[in-house]
């Protein structure tokens, strides 16, 4: 089973070195509801449904989602 908070923990600093998301602050997993809420520096809240998602389908969905 993939640690899909460490994913996102491992994500956030890659997505911080692009120009669309510098900004990122913090990518929370929740595995209750199977959603990851990305988090701004500027106060934004995005939310990314990964329900049912693979490690690596996970990143395509965030990067898709929160954009």
């Amino acid at each position: 089973m993939e640690d899909k908070q460490k994913i996102c923990d491992l994500l956030v600093p890659v997505l911080q070195e692009t120009r669309d998301f510098q900004e990122l602050e913090s990518l929370k997993y929740n595995k209750d509801n199977e959603i990851v809420v990305a988090t701004f520096w500027y106060g934004a809240v995005k939310t990314a449904n990964v329900h049912m998602d693979s490690g690596t389908s996970m990143i395509r969905d965030i990067i898709e989602q929160i954009r």
